[in-house]
């Protein structure tokens, strides 16, 4: 009886002291997403007031990118994949100056209108701040919670979803297993990231529907048809995403040649397609998918697809995941009446399903659904996202998510 006791008081004790440890992580990591979260809006705001001064420059953006990585980026123009490395014990650690050349690199790629998002660059910031302060601290054999809190709070701290952002760091690594040890540090890295991040002024984004959902036979079938749909779609988007930086690179090895040869098509191609509609992270189409009255065109979901891809490919800095939302909810209104779903309704399960088919998960687009847009729809976006899950090829855009 003794000795049980000493083992629960072992076990317990130290995930008391694990999560007493994610508290100061959550706050640093929100505190870093409330800056660069709040600075990137800024400057997606001023870009999109002096686009026509901006964009002929996204080239020379681009060249200043690939410079300040070449000169002092060692390998963290690995990005996503050096996170992987480390999270599967491929690598030991991940240099700090990937936050500064990170953050700064989205910063330009916005200001000059490439087509990009944040989701990714606040998950390696969160990876690396936390693995770094994992390493300083005398836990005995930590394997990778340390990094897994980082992605969870780097995650919460920018879109305030803090029980999606847990267990997106839980099931990312490994596509159908769940990393439990990490659940309570991350969890609490998650909820003090996105209060800090709150507190300092980051807004969430949030939508209060109205449709209602039948899960009658009809309305299971039409859900389950939308989960085929998005789910094809968001791994089309992870395989072309990876063969279009594969062809990239092998069409124009070096980094200066292929991000300023692509940025001087980019910047044509933005410009000509409405004058910048496309650029940036895709909000202001997430914004007019629901809003009543806006317009979103049947095609916009494709022309924000391959310009993202593009953008990205080139070598440009930032995430994929906010553009996928607003594929996913462009995509909800172009279809919704082919369906028979209410508009607004399809264009949230388009906005959760595409980005789960795309990181090949299941859980966290399922929150992300509840906590955006309410746990009511809960049903609705289980099925959608469970049938995208099944239906996504098993592709995902982290191309070293392993499977269980």
């Amino acid at each position: 009886m003794d000795h049980k006791l000493r083992h629960a008081a072992r076990t317990y004790g130290g995930l008391l002291i694990m999560g007493v440890a994610a508290i100061p992580i959550g706050l640093i990591i929100g505190a870093i997403d409330a800056i660069f979260g709040r600075a990137l809006l800024a400057i997606g705001s001023f870009r999109d007031a002096h686009l026509i001064f901006l964009l002929p420059f996204l080239a020379l953006a681009g060249l200043a990118i690939a410079f300040c990585y070449k000169t002092w980026g060692k390998n963290t123009s690995r990005g996503m994949s050096l996170v992987f490395d480390v999270g599967h014990g491929r690598e030991e650690s991940i240099s700090l100056r990937l936050v500064p050349l990170i953050m700064g690199g989205t910063w330009i790629t916005h200001l000059f209108g490439g087509s990009a998002g944040r989701e990714g660059v606040a998950v390696q910031i969160g990876a690396t701040v936390s693995h770094w302060i994992g390493r300083k601290l005398p836990f005995k054999h930590p394997g990778n919670t340390f990094l897994l809190i980082g992605m969870a709070a780097g995650f919460a701290g920018l879109f305030r979803t803090p029980l999606a952002a847990t267990v997106f760091a839980l099931e990312v690594l490994v596509a159908g297993r769940l990393e439990y040890r990490a659940l309570f540090p991350a969890l609490i890295a998650s909820l003090v990231a996105s209060a800090t991040s709150g507190a300092l002024g980051l807004e969430k984004f949030e939508v209060a529907l109205t449709a209602t959902v039948s899960l009658d036979a009809t309305g299971i079938t039409r859900l389950a048809i939308l989960g085929v749909v998005f789910g094809i779609v968001g791994g089309a988007f992870a395989w072309c995403l990876a063969h279009a930086k594969t062809l990239a690179g092998r069409l124009a090895p070096n980094p200066y040649v292929r991000i300023g040869v692509i940025g001087v098509a980019l910047s044509i191609l933005l410009f000509a397609l409405w004058q910048g509609r496309y650029c940036g992270l895709g909000t202001n189409l997430i914004s007019a998918a629901f809003a009543n009255g806006a317009t979103i065109y049947s095609w916009d979901w494709i022309a924000k697809f391959i310009l993202t891809i593009v953008t990205l490919a080139a070598g440009y800095q930032g995430g994929e995941v906010t553009p996928l939302f607003s594929i996913g909810a462009s995509l909800g209104i172009a279809i919704s009446g082919l369906v028979g779903i209410d508009p607004l309704l399809c264009a949230a399960l388009g906005y959760t399903a595409t980005f789960g088919g795309a990181t090949n998960t299941l859980l966290a687009p399922i929150f992300i659904g509840c906590e955006v847009f309410g746990f009511s729809y809960l049903p609705a976006f289980f099925i959608v996202c469970a049938v995208a899950y099944l239906f996504n090829m098993d592709k995902s855009i982290y191309t070293l998510q392993e499977r269980a």
